[in-house]
This record gives C-alpha cells, structure tokens and sequence, in this order.
C-alpha cells in the first residue's frame, strides 16, 4: 500500500450517500492466489457494536459470494470517477467467467494483512466480518421492497464487518 496512508475511520470525509449510492465501490475478497471482486452501490457505514462497520449486501449467486463466505475479511475499494468503465465491468461481468479484473485495467494489491484491493483506488477500507445473514422475506415490514427488489426471490445476505483499516491516497 505504498501509495496510500493510513487514516483513523473518523478521519474519513466522505459523505457516505455519496460514497456508496453514486461513486460505488468494489467489495473484494479471497487471498493472492485466489479473489474476486464485484461492484455494490448498496450498503452503508456508521457505529453499532461500538466498533466503525460497514453493512454490505451480496446475492448468494455472485462469485465474490463464495469468497466472502470463505474469507474472515475483505476489502471495499472506491474508485476515482475515471474507472467508471471499470466499475461497469466489475459490475456486469463474473470473475467465474473472465479475467474481469485484467479487462477493467485495474491492478490488484495485497494490503498489509494479505487481503486484496487496487492501486487504482482512492480509498480502501479492510474489514472484518462479524455478523451475515441471508434476509428472511417474512421479516419484511414493506412488502414492496421484495417485488421491487426481489422478483426471483434471491435475496441478499447481509454483512456486518468491522471498519479495521481505512487507507487513503495522499
């Protein structure tokens, strides 16, 4: 992470809004050898537990699924508005199936703990999972969510995962 220093979680600046539902990130997980990455623009970020965490929500069928569920951590990396197109590939295509990473021009770091993030990136958060749950459509409170959100009934599953190192570009 020669790039990038090292910040506290309430040195971060960003309007998270912002950060998550317009700018959107790459929620990477597995080690060297083995990763993927995939785009969200959902999740969010704030203090429960009395620890920093960020939410974030993945479809069982993703790639970076198995991963996740593998892997005690992972890493969000945002991107500068430049990678865009990457982001959309990260987004659209599965790593089961191409090299994604290679045709979104972005090149993988390992971060100090071993996790895996992108030099492109302006901001990496590492985390660690503490809690995932797959939503249970009966816990719904507004049902127009599930038709919305859910017409084929593949529902998320949520992490929670500890904020433990947030590292900024200069």
């Amino acid at each position: 992470m020669r790039n990038f220093k090292e910040l506290a979680t309430t040195e971060l600046k960003d309007n998270v809004f912002d950060l998550i539902g317009k700018q959107w990130m790459l929620v990477t997980a597995g080690k060297k050898d083995k990763f993927n990455t995939m785009t969200a623009s959902w999740g969010a970020m704030g203090i429960l537990f009395n620890k920093p965490v960020a939410i974030i929500f993945i479809r069982p069928q993703r790639y970076t699924f198995e991963f996740l569920e593998e892997e005690k951590e992972f890493t969000l990396t945002v991107l500068p508005e430049q990678y865009r197109e990457a982001l959309m590939i990260c987004g659209r295509k599965s790593g089961r199936d191409c090299d994604k990473i290679k045709e979104a021009g972005l090149t993988a770091i390992e971060t100090e703990k071993g996790n895996m993030a992108f030099e492109e990136g302006r901001l990496v958060m590492e985390c660690k999972k503490i809690y995932g749950k797959i939503f249970d459509p009966k816990e719904f409170l507004d049902t127009d969510i599930i038709t919305k959100n859910f017409p084929n009934n593949d529902f998320h599953k949520v992490y929670i995962a500890e904020i433990e190192k947030v590292w900024a570009k200069d």
